[in-house]
């Protein structure tokens, strides 16, 4: 259960992230707004750059995984300084779940699971909280940032390019006319 609630999301999410990166360079390329741009664009002053929420998008995906279990998670200590290097840090990242064992995922969902934050704030949960009330929202968070980021520079991006993975759910005949 925990599982499937977290790494297929995570490696869905990421993914349509990398998609959507894809598309923001082609665009930019097009329109004049070049990589270090994107790389240093914020929704505000006080949020971090489309470089940090890519970063942070993997870290989380790989810090409930390994928080619940999995082993052997890459690390990333600095911010990517271009496209290909965001990249990059995703495809090390989907990788590194394609590894992940839904059986250390899913073996006790009721077992504690405790993180400290940089501030000096602690939690302590069960597995199954921390993933509804801490690694959902954290992960999603900084994937939306980053969607916004792109969409705030000009990038035409709509619905379809954040949960590009339902296509493949889709009921044929029912998509609308181009």
């Amino acid at each position: 259960m925990l599982y499937d609630m977290t790494v297929p999301a995570y490696q869905n999410g990421l993914r349509a992230l990398s998609a959507q990166l894809d598309k923001a360079l082609a665009w930019g390329a097009d329109n004049g707004v070049g990589e270090l741009q994107f790389i240093a664009a914020r929704l505000a002053p006080d949020m971090f750059p489309l470089a940090s929420q890519v970063r942070f998008s993997c870290q989380q995906a790989i810090q409930a995984a390994t928080r619940l279990g999995a082993p052997g998670a890459p690390q990333f200590a600095d911010d990517a300084a271009d496209f290909a290097g965001l990249q990059a840090q995703i495809a090390e990242t989907l990788a590194w779940l394609d590894t992940v064992d839904a059986a250390e995922i899913d073996a006790d969902p009721g077992r504690a699971v405790g993180f400290d934050l940089p501030n000096g704030m602690a939690f302590d949960m069960t597995a199954a909280t921390y993933v509804r009330d801490w690694a959902q929202p954290q992960y999603y968070f900084h994937l939306v940032a980053a969607y916004a980021i792109l969409r705030h520079m000009g990038v035409p991006l709509g619905k379809v390019d954040y949960v590009n993975y339902m296509l493949a759910y889709l009921r044929p005949g029912t998509a609308p006319a181009a």
